[in-house]
């Protein structure tokens, strides 16, 4: 007899949820959205976390950047921006600080290029072939400015895919002219598409050999902004601090003084980026994890109120023979089904609203199978655990006393 008691426990209660449906639906919706804010907090963390590791990829590790920065002048907080860049800094760089693989210069600027019928504000870069590889972006068709191109200011220029798109319908622009303001070019290469980087479309650019630049466009010979990448991508401090030093010695600073030139390392940038986007995932997943502790409430709220109405009959059940093993049986089981049910629901509807909200977020859906086996086993492991005090409460109800109650 008891074996088939043992065996009637699921029926009992699956029973007992379809008595009470709306309690029952209420109660796995609180588990839905637990294990549902679970993976979907956390597909999109870590689709954050791939969005900025991209970026900073874009931006090229192992590569430092210098920038002409504020220099004081009279009063307290004025400030001019300070002496630019020359080539001979450039050069300077190449021959003083060990282990670099590229020196590049880099000025830009926006302007309005045409082609025929099409105009385009665009951002025109004045550098050099080195720096396209400091970036890591490749040119996808065509080809790179040559020694002599780059030597004589030659007009010819590297375009972006968005030029290559809005001038060309994504067809063939190589040797196409091109007018930059009232500078003509001829289309050399086109590189890789890229994206968006931020608010900014990165393929929406033109570039042109450093040397034109500066006569064509500039009229002067300074640079805002040098790049230099170290041998093997990995730049030391040691490379950082005679860097530092040789600018600062080349600007005639004091000591004691500031620098009026700013020296980022994209390395730092993506390590404190990273670190950031993972802080955010694990917040947002620890306020997952309280949804789902809140919908394991939900069941021990639901279990103890069942275990109130159905005192008469679990009394009938253990005067007729059921043990209290029995009776805990039962509870635990509908606990689970509670939670396996809110479980199964949870997992769909958190993918789904992942995959819903990562391209409105503009970042990749990046879905971590043990995430949702994670949340799965989590969501079972609550349901065991805030059924188990109604359950026995259940279990040591005494016969006669609920006999009497009801």
């Amino acid at each position: 007899m008891r074996a088939a008691m043992l065996a009637e426990l699921p029926r009992h209660a699956i029973d007992a949820l379809r008595a009470n449906p709306l309690r029952s639906l209420l109660t796995i919706l609180s588990v839905v959205a637990g294990v549902a804010a679970v993976i979907a907090m956390t597909t999109l963390g870590h689709g954050v976390s791939r969005k900025v590791e991209t970026e900073i990829n874009k931006l090229g590790v192992g590569v430092l950047t210098l920038r002409v920065g504020q220099r004081a002048r009279g009063g307290k907080g004025a400030s001019i921006e300070a002496q630019a860049f020359d080539y001979a800094d450039v050069e300077a760089i190449r021959s003083s600080v060990r282990h670099v693989q590229s020196v590049v210069p880099l000025v830009s600027r926006k302007a309005r290029v045409v082609s025929g019928r099409h105009n385009l504000m665009t951002t025109l870069l004045g550098t050099e072939s080195d720096y396209f590889a400091a970036r890591a972006w490749s040119v996808a068709e065509g080809r790179a400015f040559t020694a002599h191109e780059m030597h004589v200011g030659a007009a010819a220029c590297i375009i972006g895919e968005t030029i290559r798109t809005q001038f060309f319908q994504g067809g063939e622009a190589l040797g196409a002219l091109l007018r930059l303001g009232t500078v003509p070019c001829t289309v050399i290469g086109v590189l890789a598409p890229r994206g968006q980087s931020g608010e900014e479309d990165s393929d929406n650019i033109v570039a042109i050999p450093f040397d034109a630049y500066q006569r064509r466009v500039q009229g002067s010979p300074d640079i805002g902004t040098i790049v230099v990448t170290a041998v093997g991508g990995k730049v030391t401090p040691a490379q950082k601090d005679a860097l530092e030093a040789l600018m600062r010695e080349r600007r005639r600073l004091d000591p004691f003084e500031p620098s009026d030139f700013t020296l980022l390392d994209m390395r730092q940038i993506a390590e404190a980026s990273a670190a950031t986007a993972r802080m955010m995932t694990s917040l947002l997943g620890t306020i997952a994890v309280l949804m789902l502790l809140v919908g394991g409430l939900g069941i021990t709220n639901v279990m103890l109120v069942s275990v109130a109405e159905r005192r008469r009959e679990i009394a009938i059940r253990m005067a007729i023979g059921a043990l209290p093993g029995h009776i805990l049986g039962q509870f635990l089981i509908e606990a689970v089904a509670l939670s396996t049910i809110g479980s199964v629901f949870g997992t769909l509807v958190g993918v789904g609203s992942a995959v819903f909200l990562a391209p409105l977020l503009q970042v990749p859906f990046v879905l971590d199978a043990d995430v949702v086996w994670v949340s799965f086993a989590m969501a079972l492991a609550i349901g065991v655990t805030f059924g188990f005090a109604p359950a026995r409460r259940a279990a040591r109800l005494d016969p006669i006393s609920g006999l009497r109650a009801a």
